[in-house]
């Protein structure tokens, strides 16, 4: 047996002991989780190992609907995460949906240093335009804080581009109750942080993202 298949034949044994440890816990588990999907909560996040969604907020599946993608960018073009949102919203009506970045992204490093690292850097275009946007302001930090800075600034507008988009847009016009939070996550400590913008309706955005904006730029001049 080769290494590869030795290390691919873990991940199913540790599949195996995961599946009777969690019906030993509570007996019926599967074949409940098999007859509904209704969680409350949208996370979307950055694709990172480390930032797995559910155990950083204690839940079991089925309680928690993520999307994933590197630097955890919301673009009008992506049909992939519009479609994952489409679906949250309408069909499964998410009552929150949740942007989460998180300190030293490694996609954010890239579009704050100019890093090529290949096809990618197409898609962190999105966030150098954050950057770009948010450029003057940025050069006011010391080195060491502006990537953890770039990223919540990221958080905030790929929080209100979600805000944007049809299907959040469509769903509060039809009274539909939808909330947008913009969360950060510290690799360092574990610990989830409201980037407090938060908005429940179209007149919340501008309100919500300039109370977050001055939030982190507060945060990060001290």
């Amino acid at each position: 047996m080769t290494t590869t298949n030795h290390e691919l034949q873990d991940l199913l044994d540790n599949n195996r002991r995961w599946a009777a440890d969690t019906e030993a816990g509570e007996p019926g588990f599967f074949s409940r989780l098999l007859k509904q999907q209704t969680p409350q909560y949208l996370w979307i996040g950055c694709a990172d190992s480390r930032v797995p969604a559910n155990e950083l907020v204690d839940l079991l599946p089925g309680e928690l609907f993520v999307h994933r993608n590197v630097a955890n960018v919301v673009v009008h073009s992506d049909l992939n995460c519009l479609s994952v949102m489409q679906f949250a919203v309408d069909q499964l009506k998410v009552r929150h949906v949740i942007v989460v970045g998180h300190s030293n992204c490694g996609g954010v490093v890239a579009a704050l240093k100019d890093l090529r690292v290949g096809l990618a850097d197409n898609w962190i275009r999105h966030v150098q335009d954050v950057r770009h946007m948010h450029q003057a302001w940025l050069d006011t930090l010391p080195e060491a804080r502006r990537v953890d800075a770039l990223v919540e600034l990221n958080v905030l507008e790929q929080a209100r581009n979600a805000c944007h988009t049809t299907v959040v847009q469509d769903a509060w016009a039809r009274g539909q109750e939808v909330v947008v939070h913009g969360w950060v996550y510290g690799l360092h400590n574990g610990l989830l942080e409201d980037l407090a913008l938060t908005a429940a309706s179209a007149a919340d955005v501008d309100p919500a993202y300039r109370r977050a904006l001055a939030g982190v730029k507060a945060r990060h001049a001290g």
